[in-house]
């Protein structure tokens, strides 16, 4: 249901991601995805500085004047955000929840996407397959899949990164740029062999939602009765403790040095978001490091 607050919250986000894609993201996204190829556009006069292998021969002949092929890039891309909605989203401690952060970043993904007349698409998963929407271009498409990140509510509450991999693998023939949004928090084995397979036949980046509660340091304020989102399990814990606030940070570090090994291992770029940040830096952060790669290429 659009409820007259959904309206509101849809709208702020598109006013405020719309700017910063007009501003600064759209040219950026345009430099570091480049399009499939090159493709003929058209025969003009040759010019000098033009290169003699770019000479017409054909039409030079007929005409008696040089001439030579002009090529232009062929834009169109694919891209696919590929949203965890498991019930972990729906957790944050300081100023938003993950998956509202989430969908307003998406946004401006994918508003810098169809601003290059690229289309977008959006797979929602949990440990099920909840909600796939084809890629497609335009304003409305966009405003469905804000309107998605945030109001769909899935039937799973676990998850499958696997599953999600797999399926956009079958679903997408072409090569596409697909934008894996989740906290990351399942055991970074379960999913790195689908991660690594997907990575090759498409460009990945991870984009990891992260809460300070889920990394820092426990206060000691006694006992705590903490739920697993996802399985409903509850559990006390003493956060006076001391051994176990050391156990919690000891895992914690674990579990971020896993998964980090595994992007690292499958060549899956990153871009990290924490729910008591903004997430302009860390993208814009991720833009210099693609287009930073690409100049040590060219």
């Amino acid at each position: 249901m659009l409820t007259p607050e959904l309206i509101k919250k849809i709208r702020r986000i598109e006013i405020r991601t719309r700017r910063l894609v007009n501003n600064s993201f759209a040219g950026e996204y345009h430099a570091i995805f480049k399009g499939r190829g090159m493709e003929f556009d058209e025969v003009r006069p040759y010019q000098p500085g033009d290169e003699v292998r770019t000479i017409d021969w054909k039409v030079t002949a007929r005409t008696g004047e040089p001439f030579v092929k002009r090529y232009v890039e062929e834009r169109e891309l694919t891209v696919i955000l590929l949203f965890d909605a498991s019930a972990s989203g729906q957790f944050g401690t300081v100023n938003r929840f993950k998956r509202e952060i989430a969908a307003e970043l998406a946004a401006v993904l994918a508003f810098s996407a169809i601003t290059n007349n690229d289309k977008v698409g959006l797979l929602i998963f949990t440990d099920r397959i909840e909600l796939f929407i084809p890629p497609r271009k335009g304003r409305q498409h966009v405003l469905r899949l804000i309107r998605d990140l945030l109001a769909f509510q899935p039937a799973g509450k676990g998850t499958n990164l696997k599953l999600g991999l797999d399926s956009i693998n079958r679903m997408l023939k072409r090569r596409g740029i697909l934008f894996l949004i989740s906290d990351f928090l399942a055991p970074p084995e379960s999913y790195r062999p689908a991660l690594q397979i997907t990575n090759r036949r498409h460009d990945v980046i991870a984009v990891t939602l992260n809460d300070p509660r889920e990394q820092a340091d426990w206060p000691g304020i006694g006992l705590v009765a903490l739920e697993d989102a996802e399985t409903g399990q509850l559990q006390w814990v003493d956060t006076s403790n001391r051994q176990w606030r050391e156990a919690y940070r000891e895992r914690v570090a674990e579990l971020h040095t896993a998964r980090n090994r595994v992007f690292r291992r499958t060549k899956v770029d990153r871009i990290d978001i924490s729910t008591d940040a903004e997430y302009v830096t860390p993208l814009a952060n991720f833009f210099e490091r693609r287009a930073r790669r690409l100049r040590r290429r060219g």
